[in-house]
């Protein structure tokens, strides 16, 4: 107890550091936006006819991207949300590169309200790493 009172300032940084570590998953949770693996993705597309949306940068889209896939940053996507309209009762697949910033723009979808809005865990990583075609 003694060291505990002597060194407070260490547990104040130790229970920093874990929320800082927790609340990314928190905040997915709290975001009513489900998170989908690359074989839920795989299935949406294909079984639901999903809209891929890639909010990355024109370098990375460029760089490769999913076939078919619509890109709007995510820096653009307020003012671009209305080319996205006609997809609204659709499916939409959000992805980025690791999965945070399309976390953000399928809250806005969601938010905006499109009816089905999933991002894809771990972004174009994960599809990337799951041997899934590119295209160029």
């Amino acid at each position: 107890m003694g060291f505990l009172k002597d060194n407070w300032w260490l547990v104040v940084i130790a229970v920093a550091s874990g929320f800082g570590v927790v609340w990314p998953s928190i905040a997915r949770m709290m975001s009513g936006v489900p998170q989908v693996g690359v074989a839920e993705a795989v299935n949406l597309i294909n079984r639901r006819d999903a809209v891929v949306l890639d909010v990355r940068t024109q370098g990375e889209f460029g760089a490769g991207h999913l076939t078919g896939a619509r890109h709007i940053p995510l820096g653009d996507l307020k003012t671009r949300m209305s080319e996205l309209e006609r997809y609204r009762e659709r499916p939409v697949l959000v992805h980025c590169a690791s999965g945070s910033r399309s976390q953000v723009a399928a809250k806005a979808l969601k938010d905006a309200g499109f009816k089905e809005v999933f991002n894809l865990q771990g972004g174009m990583g994960a599809w990337t790493q799951a041997g899934m075609p590119t295209e160029k």
